[in-house]
């Protein structure tokens, strides 16, 4: 037994086996579409190396790395180090830590339900909801120390935007196709939830930018706009904490993916395949890796805009999202083909809520703490392109019922924002000339905002 699962030796015998359906957690969206991109690992040849820790360090490897569809995009990752280090073109690293960021996010949704299994559905819960959009966190963090607020702000506004549009107008439109002679239905609940959500985000949005438009002088609006920029986020991250108690304890029944088991690639009731301390050790480590190519990404923007002859608006706004969460957008596409239009829902409504109300406002009181003056003001047409996107959703999500010219009209209403951005050849201004708003000579530079 023991050389059939090294796993099971690094965490005490017996107790896995035995108590993994117990521990199970429940399977959010997330969870479960994640495990569309998932391979079943056969270890059978690795079972019989003799030396334990080899053994436990082979099936590792065989899990974490081989055990994604997208592993062939690993390679990404040594060829944007190396085109650093020896200062290949700087679009090429860029492109390259894009790619290198797609099957890192599917791994890393993959290791938190690992630790899942040990830790209970809470504690797994919490840490899927911190780690879920990680990249995206981690790159606003690193944008946000080099002063690049546009950058952060057009990501992150790009990342609601295609979840809202892209991602759940191609899971509406491939699910209608593949469906035709079967009526697709969804529970309402959980999107009424998020989409409350999404447009209290907006509100605390809007009001910033009305601020700013009602008011006579930019150089007096500073201040307050930006003490209303924090105070809303607060309020943001309050009803985000409180959408988690609602999610984990009160009604969780609700976010809980329903699964077939005779028909998915990963069962629901799989246990854990690698250690508590080993999917810990390889988070960490996963992070690390998301960090240094973030950092990349964040460093090559302005190079790979100035190369390819995009708006960095158009690169932040819809190439990013598209490439750094491709792996969760695929998996909502597969299972709205196989009619589970609940996952579908749970994995673009979830994400472009935890995005907006959690990630956003966070940013926000980092840059307070870092001494950044960054506020929810996303400027005019931005916030138009957010309100819009959210309207437009309420409205197909708002009968319970689905047809592919739902996803039709969402994917175009996608592309006509993307084709705005991309005829928008707005310069990324160098962020000490965008924050000091004191001074009557920068405040001019606000114009293009209008």
């Amino acid at each position: 037994m023991a050389s059939q699962e090294p796993w099971h030796m690094e965490n005490g015998g017996s107790h896995l086996k035995g108590s993994s359906k117990e521990v199970h957690p429940g399977r959010t969206a997330h969870n479960v579409s994640s495990s569309s991109l998932r391979k079943k690992s056969d270890i059978s040849l690795v079972s019989k190396v003799r030396c334990r820790l080899l053994r436990e360090l082979l099936v590792n490897l065989q899990e974490v790395v081989l055990g994604t569809k997208l592993f062939i995009l690993f390679i990404a990752i040594p060829l944007a180090i190396m085109a650093e280090h020896y200062n290949f073109g700087r679009s090429w690293i860029f492109a390259l830590s894009l790619l290198g960021l797609t099957p890192l996010a599917e791994r890393v949704s993959f290791l938190t339900e690992q630790i899942a299994y040990y830790t209970g559905p809470t504690v797994g819960g919490l840490l899927n909801a911190t780690c879920g959009n990680a990249t995206e966190l981690i790159i606003a963090i690193l944008a946000l120390s080099q002063n690049k607020i546009e950058v952060v702000k057009y990501s992150l506004l790009g990342s609601v935007i295609s979840n809202l549009l892209l991602v759940l107008g191609s899971s509406l439109f491939c699910g209608g196709l593949a469906n035709l002679n079967k009526e697709q239905k969804y529970d309402r609940k959980q999107a009424d939830v998020n989409t409350l959500l999404l447009l209290l985000g907006l509100f605390c949005h809007v009001l910033p930018l009305l601020f700013r438009h009602a008011g006579r002088s930019t150089v007096l609006q500073t201040v307050p706009m930006l003490a209303l920029s924090r105070a809303s986020s607060v309020i943001m991250l309050i009803a985000y904490f409180a959408y988690l108690v609602f999610q984990l304890w009160t009604h969780r029944q609700l976010f809980e993916a329903q699964e077939d088991t005779d028909d998915d690639d990963v069962a629901s009731d799989e246990g854990a395949v690698i250690g508590f301390w080993s999917g810990f050790a390889w988070l960490v480590g996963m992070t690390a890796v998301i960090a240094l190519l973030s950092q990349y990404v964040v460093g090559t923007i302005e190079a790979a805009s100035d190369s390819w002859g995009i708006s960095v608006s158009f690169i932040g706004i819809i190439l990013l999202p598209i490439v750094g969460n491709a792996a969760e957008h695929a998996g909502a596409i597969i299972f709205a083909f196989k009619n589970k239009l609940d996952i579908s829902l749970g994995v673009a409504l979830g994400s472009a809520t935890q995005i907006s109300m959690f990630v956003v406002p966070l940013c926000v009181l980092f840059a307070w703490i870092m001494g950044i003056k960054m506020d929810l003001d996303f400027n005019t047409l931005e916030t138009g392109a957010l309100a819009l996107s959210i309207i437009i959703t309420s409205f197909a999500l708002q009968d319970g019922s689905s047809h592919y010219m739902k996803g039709l009209v969402l994917l175009l209403c996608y592309i006509v924002i993307g084709a705005t951005f991309f005829v928008l050849n707005t310069p990324l201004q160098h962020q000490a000339d965008v924050l000091n708003l004191g001074n009557p000579s920068t405040t001019n530079n606000r114009a293009f905002n209008t």
